[in-house]
C-alpha cells in the first residue's frame, strides 16, 4: 500500500471488475489490490450481477470502504438500431424483486448470445470450445472478453484490442444482447433505493453515443450523474460531460473501469471528488457502504 499524508483527500475509484463479470481478478484479489493501489474507496461494478460483493467484503482490507454497484447493460430506442449503454447503478438492495429479474435476464441472454458466438466462430474453422470458455468464467457472467481471451489462448490474437477488432468480436462475430430499456433501468436502480449513474456517456471511440437530449430526460426521471473522467473520454468529451452535468444539476464521477488484464489501465488511474461521492451516498436507500476498520 502506498501511504499518503494525513492532509490528501480520499483517492475513490468508483467503476471496478472482478471475474464475477470480465475482469481477471477475484473480488477478494481486486480489494486488496485496490488497497494497494492507495486507493480508500473503491466500487465492485460488474456486468449485471452482484456475486462478487460478498467475496470482496469478505476480504476487505483495513482502511478501504467498499462501494457495491453493478454496471447495467442498457439500450435506447429513440434510434435504430437502438444504442446500447451501460448505467453504473450503485448502493441498491440486491433482494428487491424486479431488479433481480432483470439482471438476471440479462445474464441469461449473454450466455445464449455467447454461446452463439462461439457457434459462428466454428462454423468457420475457428478452434475455441464453449465449455472451456464458460469453465474459464469460474461462474462469472460470460462476455465477449471471455471468448477473446480463448482466441488469444488459442493463438488467433494476440491481443484483447485486436480481438475487438471488426475481424473478429467488433463486428464479424458479434451479436447483440438483449439488454434493459435504459429508462425502466434508471426506474429500477431508484426502486430499489440505488444511485444510477451514466457509464462514460461520451466515448465516441466505443462507438455510437447518444445525444445530451437523452441525457436531460434520463435526469428528469432520476439519473443521479455522469461518469467524466475515463480512459474513453478524449480531454474534449471529459469538458462536454462535466459541462452537461453541471447545466442539469448532475454529480460528476471519474472512474478507472479496471478489468485487470483485459486493460491496461490501472486502479486509480481516474477518481471521484469527495463531494460527488457524499452526494451518492446520501442519496442511497438500499445498502451502505462497507467500512473495513
Amino acid at each position: 500500500m502506498h501511504p499518503r499524508p494525513a492532509s490528501a483527500p480520499p483517492r475513490i475509484d468508483l467503476h471496478a471488475h472482478s471475474t464475477a463479470s470480465d475482469g481477471t481478478l477475484t473480488p477478494a484479489e481486486l480489494v486488496r489490490a485496490a488497497a494497494d493501489a492507495g486507493l480508500d474507496v473503491v466500487a465492485i461494478t460488474d456486468h449485471d450481477t452482484t456475486a462478487g460483493w460478498e467475496p470482496a467484503r469478505r476480504a476487505l482490507p483495513p482502511g478501504l470502504t467498499l462501494i457495491r454497484g453493478a454496471e447495467l447493460s442498457c439500450r435506447w430506442h429513440g434510434e435504430q438500431p437502438a444504442v446500447p449503454l451501460h448505467l453504473l447503478a450503485y448502493l441498491f438492495d440486491p433482494a428487491e424483486p424486479e431488479l433481480a429479474a432483470e439482471l438476471a435476464r440479462v445474464r441469461a441472454a449473454r450466455e445464449v448470445r455467447g454461446e452463439r458466438i462461439v457457434e459462428l466462430l466454428r462454423a468457420d474453422g475457428v478452434d475455441v470450445s464453449w465449455a472451456e470458455i464458460h469453465a474459464a468464467a469460474d461462474g462469472g457472467t460470460v462476455g465477449r472478453p471471455h471468448i477473446a481471451a480463448a482466441l488469444i489462448r488459442a493463438g488467433l490474437v494476440a491481443t484483447t484490442a485486436e480481438a475487438f477488432g471488426a475481424r473478429w468480436l467488433g463486428e464479424r462475430y458479434r451479436l447483440p444482447k438483449d439488454d434493459i430499456d435504459v429508462f425502466r433501468a434508471v426506474e429500477l436502480v431508484r426502486a430499489a433505493g440505488g444511485v444510477p449513474v451514466f457509464a462514460h456517456p461520451r466515448a465516441s471511440r466505443r462507438g455510437r453515443i447518444v445525444p445530451d437530449g437523452l441525457i436531460v430526460e434520463l435526469a428528469a426521471v432520476g439519473l443521479a450523474g455522469l461518469e467524466a473522467d475515463h480512459e474513453d473520454h478524449s480531454p474534449a468529451e471529459r469538458a462536454h460531460v462535466r459541462a452537461l452535468a453541471e447545466h442539469l444539476g448532475l454529480l460528476v464521477t471519474g472512474s478507472s473501469d479496471f478489468h485487470g488484464s483485459h486493460k491496461t489501465v490501472g486502479l486509480g488511474a481516474f477518481t471521484t471528488d469527495p463531494g460527488a461521492y457524499g452526494r451518492i451516498v446520501a442519496q442511497a436507500r438500499g445498502v451502505s457502504p462497507v467500512a473495513s476498520g
